[in-house]
């Protein structure tokens, strides 16, 4: 299976640009299966049903969000009758949603994409190692699924890497999303799991991760409550991985980062 995971979308910037590359990449890449983080899609905060649809139009498969899934109050009943807009799994039981997917190829094959948010630094959850550990023991990679696919929505690099060694041999990609700024430790791990603690954002990176940089800064300097700021309009940098699986197995055969437009170094997979 050929998939491409994307790092949070923040703002106009970030979606235009995703909705521009996704259809060209599915054709181009041959990709089976599109993820996207869309939790700071709407305005830098939150998901919008009409950003969810029409990113679903540009052909992605399933969107993941984070501690920013409740921002928009519309979002509170759109995601129990959209299945395929996934909440972190390890919110308290009766939240709306749900924390995982399984997609359906045409072809027969099955992925499980999986959102679950870090504790350091972040919100109270349930703990993310026992609710995807509880999740996984009712799925076989390989068997009766030929993918699967975790965003680790997480402030802590310690926490996600922690994570990602877990799961080694579990799963195809565990991914990291939340920080907005793609590491270099894209790569798969012993088992076969691929893996980067940050996918980076898909946004203006002249900016404070995503966001205007006066607005952003003040709240630094002054320590007082000021403008909200609001995200940065200039060209995005779409920022992802790439993934090849092993159907037979699940696990992962190649793996390499996608960084396109915008101010970053370029990155492309050779595969």
């Amino acid at each position: 299976m050929r998939l491409i995971f994307l790092g949070d979308i923040v703002g106009r910037a970030g979606r235009e640009a995703v909705q521009r590359h996704v259809p060209v990449w599915r054709e181009s890449l041959k990709l089976d299966l599109v993820v996207v983080n869309g939790e700071n899609a709407s305005h830098g905060y939150g998901l919008s049903p009409g950003i969810a649809d029409d990113l679903f139009r540009a052909g992605v498969d399933v969107i993941t969000l984070g501690n920013h899934a409740w921002d928009r109050r519309d979002m509170i009943g759109h995601i129990e009758r959209t299945p395929r807009i996934i909440r972190p799994l390890n919110y308290p039981p009766n939240t709306p949603g749900q924390g995982s997917h399984i997609v359906s190829l045409a072809d027969g094959r099955r992925a499980l994409v999986v959102n679950v948010m870090g504790r350091l630094f972040m919100d109270a959850m349930d703990d993310p190692f026992r609710t995807v550990g509880d999740l996984l023991s009712r799925h076989r990679l390989g068997m009766t699924i030929q993918a699967a696919v975790i965003d680790f929505h997480g402030e802590a690099t310690s926490e996600k890497i922690a994570f990602g060694n877990v799961m080694d041999g579990r799963v195809s990609l565990v991914v990291g999303t939340h920080t907005h700024v793609p590491t270099a430790d894209c790569r798969i791990l012993p088992k076969g799991t691929a893996y980067q603690t940050d996918a980076g954002m898909c946004g203006d990176y002249d900016s404070v991760i995503g966001m205007g940089k006066d607005a952003s800064i003040s709240r630094f300097i002054r320590k007082m409550p000021g403008e909200r700021p609001q995200p940065a309009e200039g060209e995005a940098t779409v920022c992802g991985v790439m993934v090849q699986t092993d159907d037979a197995t699940g696990l992962a055969q190649k793996m390499a980062p996608i960084r396109v437009g915008g101010l970053l170094s370029a990155q492309w997979p050779d595969f």
